[in-house]
């Protein structure tokens, strides 16, 4: 199946380059890039315009709308037009090296396949012992007690059919977006896995992840996943 690799990008000019070389060197199956940069205020956007003349399968487009990650990623996915997408982050924690494992379990029929941290043979390296905490609750819980075919739900590195995702309405504007489209796509009845991966956290650049501002929405959709966990849409 033909691939797209969607990278949300917000002044991430010290490690863009860096991301995309290593993706293109570590990465053996055929796939499209599209970089959307979201309102940078650096030279992200010039360096991705740079590279693409070097490696025409790059694409760069701008989120033109409110600023955030979710809207991003819905820039990016709705300017894919491969049958499948996979959303990586643009400084280097998600490990380009579990694609093709991911591309299998879509080709085997799934319609997600996520990338867990906290599955047999998973690792988290490095990141705030809280956030990391809260990840792998929400992971272990919503697996027990909702039934989740994943104990990583909160990690956005996901692959997709594409249709899963402009089939469904996302209505959360920050990182609980991944969250809330997991749950739902479960609720939908699509079919679900993961495949260990390797997460490590950023050494260049700032995050914009900050978890006492975010976990209100996380919180929203765990209950919600909670309260319908016998329900089908």
């Amino acid at each position: 199946m033909e691939l797209t690799i969607v990278i949300p990008a917000y002044n991430e000019e010290a490690v863009i380059e860096e991301t995309l070389r290593d993706i293109e060197k570590r990465l053996p199956i055929p796939h499209q890039i599209i970089v959307v940069n979201d309102h940078s205020r650096d030279d992200t956007a010039g360096i991705v315009e740079r590279l693409a003349t070097e490696f025409p399968h790059i694409r760069l487009i701008h989120n033109t709308g409110e600023r955030g990650i979710c809207r991003t990623l819905q820039t990016g996915w709705h300017a894919a037009t491969t049958p499948v997408v996979v959303t990586m982050m643009a400084d280097l924690c998600d490990d380009p090296a579990t694609v093709p494992a991911m591309l299998e379990k879509i080709e085997a029929g799934f319609d997600v396949c996520c990338g867990s941290r906290y599955m047999p043979g998973g690792r988290k390296i490095g990141g705030p012992a809280l956030q990391s905490w809260f990840s792998r609750f929400v992971g272990w819980s919503l697996a027990k007690y909702v039934g989740l075919p994943t104990c990583d739900a909160s990690n956005a590195f996901k692959m997709y059919r594409r249709e899963v995702l402009t089939h469904m309405t996302i209505e959360d504007a920050g990182f609980a977006s991944s969250l809330e489209i997991i749950v739902k796509a479960f609720l939908k009845n699509y079919k679900i896995c993961e495949v260990p991966t390797t997460w490590r956290t950023r050494t260049k650049g700032k995050s914009s992840f900050k978890i006492f501002k975010v976990a209100r929405n996380y919180l929203r959709w765990y209950v919600w996943a909670l309260l319908f966990r016998k329900h089908r849409f």
